[in-house]
């Protein structure tokens, strides 16, 4: 059987040109007025997605990594 992207991880993660996954960090939408400042700016960067969860990805995007 053919297999197929898990289209709504492709849409929530970037994998870069060394073969990272970025994701975005959660928890932006709202409430942020409470937060620290410190918090805030931290929120704004991308992250890299732990190895734990590579295998994951691998399984949920079989062409792109």
């Amino acid at each position: 059987m053919k297999l197929k992207t898990h289209k709504a991880l492709k849409k929530r993660i970037r994998i870069t040109a060394k073969k990272k996954v970025v994701i975005r960090t959660a928890g932006q939408d709202h409430f942020n007025s409470r937060e620290s400042g410190k918090v805030k700016r931290n929120k704004r960067q991308d992250k890299t997605l732990a190895a734990v969860n590579i295998k994951n990805v691998k399984q949920l995007l079989p062409y792109s990594l």
